[in-house]
């Protein structure tokens, strides 16, 4: 897993940067799937080589180390917390025959479950989210405030208190267990009500998970604005992103500008206007 962390950082660290509106190189014409003349941005492996040239290999890098230190962390405490649901009957309910009120009881327990250890490591990793995310967005700027990993905690408490290591959680974790429950209470009716082979039923979810996790995707990009706005860099400052009031407010402007969604498709990139706003202040 580590191993899968290390490479695809490079490629996060673009969708990231796409997320919270930087766009450095400038839309080119081509054709879209159906013949039709558009304007498209480079995809995500040219994002990654701009990013190479400029920084240089280790500087595909920024934001690694919190990154994945946030990860080790959350999950840690989220399987120190959840131990006492280990007691939990071992069965299956897809696999056992069970009565539906004992699968439906079975779902609440298992899902009680996933939503604390989900609570818990998305609480616990925040703060190292925050880094990570300030680090990277240190690119758009060329600052050099975020650079080692506890300067930039002694920054966020200079600069915003404790509150700073908590921006951008709520959507986060709205949209993370929205994805949760919304996947496992499908899955579940699916597997247990509809589908009946058991060959079948090995591609609901990773078939559910990637229609929530697409459903859901906008309040990754707001939690990604949000940890960044008004931080003190360029990248979350006018002219580069507006000042939001709060998480709500990032959505609201995002949606009318038709952004919501950005960075959810990494290779074929279409471009629809300017990926930053006009307006400098967002709406309330």
């Amino acid at each position: 897993v580590s191993l899968t962390y290390v490479f695809s950082h490079p490629m996060e660290y673009a969708k990231f940067l796409i997320q919270i509106g930087h766009e450095p190189m400038p839309p080119y014409r081509t054709r879209s799937l159906l013949g039709k003349p558009v304007q498209a941005l480079p995809n995500v492996f040219r994002y990654v080589k701009y990013i190479k040239e400029m920084d240089g290999f280790v500087g595909c890098y920024r934001g690694y180390f919190p990154k994945i230190t946030g990860q080790i962390c959350g999950a840690a405490a989220a399987a120190a917390v959840t131990k006492n649901f280990n007691s939990m009957e071992s069965f299956s309910p897809i696999e056992d025959e069970m009565s539906d009120e004992e699968k439906i009881s079975y779902l609440k327990r298992s899902l009680t479950k996933d939503i604390v250890g989900r609570t818990v490591t998305i609480i616990v990793s925040h703060p190292f989210v925050v880094i990570s995310a300030r680090m990277m967005a240190q690119f758009v700027g060329g600052e050099e405030i975020y650079n080692g990993f506890f300067s930039s905690v002694v920054e966020i408490y200079k600069e915003q208190g404790l509150s700073g290591f908590f921006s951008g959680l709520f959507p986060r974790w709205l949209g993370e267990l929205t994805t949760l429950i919304l996947s496992s209470f499908i899955i579940f009716a699916i597997n247990n009500y509809v589908i009946h082979d058991r060959e079948l039923k090995a591609f609901t979810t990773p078939t559910i998970n990637f229609v929530a996790n697409s459903l859901t995707y906008p309040f990754c990009v707001v939690s990604s604005c949000m940890a960044v706005n008004n931080c003190g860099l360029a990248a979350g400052l006018p002219p580069n992103m507006p000042i939001y009031n709060n998480w709500a407010s990032c959505w609201v402007h995002l949606s009318r500008q038709g952004l919501l969604n950005r960075g959810s498709s990494l290779l074929i990139r279409y471009y629809h206007g300017p990926p930053r706003s006009s307006s400098l202040i967002a709406a309330n």
